[in-house]
C-alpha cells in the first residue's frame, strides 16, 4: 500500500486532476468547469495525495440524504493504482454516507470495466440497472450499482 493522504478536494488541484480525467478517460474526461460546478455546490469531494502533495486519484459523493447519494467519480492515476489508493477514497466516500445518514449509496461504472466492479462488490455493491449508452461519445452502457448503507448506531431511529 502507497501511502495516502486524504484531503478535501480544492480548487487548486483541478490542474492535476485534469490529465488524469484525460488519461482515464479521454473524449469523456470531465471539464474544468464540471469540477469547479462539484467544488461550488459543496459536494463531497476528496484527493489522495503522496508524501510530496502529488495528487494520486480523487472522488466525489453527491446527493441528498436521508435517501441517497451518488458516487460521481472515483479516479486513480494509472501509476498509481492497485496499490489501495481506490480503496481509500471508496472507503471516505462510505464513511461519508454513513455520517450523512444516507440509506444507500449508488454509483454509475462502464459495463466493460471489470476491476472496479469487482471492487465495488467487495464493498456491498450490487448492480441494480443498465442505463444504455450512458457514456458519450463512445456510447457505452452504464452499469447501475448500489449498497445500503450501514447504520452508524447513533441515529434517531435505532431500537438497539
Amino acid at each position: 500500500m502507497t501511502t495516502v493522504r486524504l484531503e478535501r478536494f480544492r480548487w487548486w488541484h483541478i490542474d492535476q486532476v485534469l490529465p488524469i480525467e484525460a488519461d482515464l478517460f479521454g473524449a469523456e474526461q470531465w471539464s474544468p468547469g464540471m469540477f469547479w460546478n462539484e467544488l461550488a455546490n459543496g459536494h463531497h469531494y476528496r484527493v489522495a495525495t503522496d508524501v510530496d502533495a502529488t495528487v494520486l486519484g480523487y472522488a466525489g459523493l453527491a446527493g441528498a440524504p436521508p435517501d441517497e447519494v451518488w458516487v460521481q467519480n472515483i479516479a486513480v492515476r494509472r501509476d498509481a493504482q492497485r496499490r489501495g489508493v481506490g480503496r481509500a477514497l471508496l472507503e471516505e466516500l462510505l464513511a461519508e454516507a454513513a455520517r450523512r445518514g444516507a440509506r444507500s449509496t449508488l454509483l454509475e461504472v462502464a459495463v466493460d470495466n471489470a476491476p472496479a466492479q469487482r471492487l465495488y462488490a467487495t464493498y456491498g455493491f450490487e448492480p441494480i440497472a443498465v442505463r444504455r449508452g450512458y457514456y458519450q461519445p463512445s456510447n457505452t452502457d452504464a452499469l447501475v450499482m448500489q449498497r445500503d448503507t450501514e447504520p452508524t448506531g447513533d441515529g434517531p431511529h435505532d431500537h438497539g
